[in-house]
């Protein structure tokens, strides 16, 4: 998730795409609908694994990547640029207190 301002853009990270490997499908929230912290917000499948995808924050869908629903593949080139899921209005800006850094997720995500 990168922030901007009240606005955050969610997408997976490179750990995660390069886990599951060459992403096949997405199944994302449609424009206007709210998410809820730690509730499920949608969907993602592989060619070697399927996973819900859990909101990190609660806020309204301001914008949905259709390239990337139409090209899922994308988010494995480019996670971190053109291959972003959504865009999402912050509701509380306290939440964020809660999620761990990105300093933090990369000491959780190395391999030893």
């Amino acid at each position: 998730m990168r922030v901007d301002g009240r606005e955050a853009i969610l997408g997976l990270s490179d750990y995660l795409q390069d886990q599951m490997g060459e992403i096949t499908s997405l199944d994302l929230p449609d424009l206007g609908d709210l998410l809820h912290a730690r509730r499920r917000m949608g969907h993602v499948e592989s060619e070697e694994a399927s996973s819900p995808l859990e909101a990190p924050i609660t806020g309204e869908v301001i914008e949905v990547n259709a390239e990337a629903l139409e090209n899922p593949d994308i988010v494995n080139g480019e996670p971190y640029g053109s291959g972003w899921l959504l865009r999402v209005r912050i509701e509380d800006p306290s939440e964020l207190d809660d999620l761990i850094s990105e300093e933090e997720y990369a000491e959780l995500t190395t391999e030893v």
